[in-house]
């Protein structure tokens, strides 16, 4: 029964929204590169990343392509770039579903940047980048 099967909840694991150069020079045109951080001190494996977009841009119903990577293995305290974005898509809702195999169980965790969720008045310091983004642990 699916009650009897052990669910392990995704920790030290970050998605982030990084201006791609550290500035913001025009923030409807730039582009932007998302990240997987894995804050474990040990790697993880099997990486599997699913990103999408959806919503309304300019009153009209949008939705992006569905990309997805896979990375055999991320070491402990490192980041890796998922893929780029376009700023003008942030009047989206742009999601991001993480599954990875760490010490012999799996774990999956989707990660949802609300529409304006990514902004200027949201950049924090991102751990092991050392850049300002906006990030979701």
């Amino acid at each position: 029964m699916k009650k009897d099967i052990l669910q392990y909840k995704v920790e030290q694991m970050i998605v982030a929204i990084v201006p791609r150069d550290g500035e913001i020079s025009d923030p409807k045109a730039d582009f932007w590169d998302v990240w997987l951080v894995n804050l474990r001190a040990d790697a993880i494996t099997n990486v599997l990343v699913v990103g999408k977009g959806y919503g309304k841009l300019e009153r009209e119903a949008t939705k992006t392509s569905t990309l997805r990577h896979f990375f055999e293995k991320i070491d402990g305290e490192t980041a890796v770039k998922i893929e780029p974005i376009q700023a003008r898509l942030f009047e989206l809702t742009n999601e991001y579903w993480i599954s990875f195999t760490h010490n012999g169980y799996m774990y999956d965790k989707k990660y949802v940047f609300v529409k304006g969720s990514i902004a200027e008045e949201h950049l924090t310091r991102i751990p092991v980048l050392e850049r300002e983004g906006v990030m979701i642990r």
